[in-house]
């Protein structure tokens, strides 16, 4: 089965689980599976049919961007990671006002 990593948000949904052992053959199974076992999670990871805006998958410790359709192996470790915003903007010396 694969293990599915519960972010700390949807902890308060699975009594407090940090995992959970899934059986599923895709990362859309295995959110519809985690749901049939713990309400209201489906609704915190999904958006109609996609994963919500700003919500990565990873399998493995490697983004996939097949999202949802990704085929799952019984041994894989799945984590769903919030976006992180933010970079580099474009700073200018005070004295002479060039990039760097």
């Amino acid at each position: 089965m694969a293990v599915v990593h519960i972010p700390a948000l949807l902890r308060p949904l699975t009594g407090g689980l940090e995992r959970c052992e899934v059986a599923a053959s895709s990362v859309r199974e295995l959110i519809f599976q985690l749901d049939a076992l713990h309400p209201g999670v489906r609704e915190r990871l999904l958006e109609g049919d996609a994963l919500r805006s700003g919500l990565s998958v990873f399998v493995d410790g490697t983004a996939r961007r097949e999202g949802l359709d990704y085929e799952l192996e019984p041994d894989n470790e799945v984590h769903f990671v919030p976006a992180i915003a933010g970079g580099i903007g474009i700073s200018r010396r005070p004295d002479t006002g060039e990039e760097f």
